[in-house]
């Protein structure tokens, strides 16, 4: 039987709208590098981030 590890040993990294640090997810396995929002919320909001850097 495998170890569980523990959530602190998991990888993280900001949230690209609300800058949030967010934990890896066992769903986001094969697509980690991909993955820049911590929620729906944040993925619903990203075009206001990009355009509020503007100007």
């Amino acid at each position: 039987m495998a170890r569980q590890r523990r959530k602190s040993d998991l990888p993280t990294k900001p949230c690209a709208v609300c800058q949030r640090p967010f934990t890896w997810r066992k769903k986001w396995a094969d697509c980690w590098e991909e993955v820049k929002y911590c929620s729906d919320r944040c993925r619903k909001r990203r075009h206001r981030a990009n355009t509020s850097n503007d100007g």
